[in-house]
């Protein structure tokens, strides 16, 4: 079975940086949806919920270093 993009880029980030947290909403399957469908959790608010951010927060994490990951999977 062949696994969707969205699967491929989470198993891409866990390679490269294993304690990155993210949310991923639909495909990524170039540059603008990684900038778009990938949220990075920077922490948690007062009621326990994830504080989501568009703005990666991790610059080994381009998305050329995430796609050429992806490409090996």
């Amino acid at each position: 079975m062949l696994q969707n993009t969205a699967g491929k880029c989470t198993q891409a980030i866990k390679i490269l940086k294993p304690n990155a947290q993210i949310v991923i909403y639909g495909y990524v399957n170039n540059e603008e949806d990684f900038n778009n469908n990938v949220k990075w959790i920077t922490g948690a608010d007062e009621n326990n919920s994830a504080i989501l951010t568009n703005i990666n927060p991790h610059a080994e994490l381009s998305w050329s270093a995430v796609k050429t990951e992806m490409d090996k999977l």
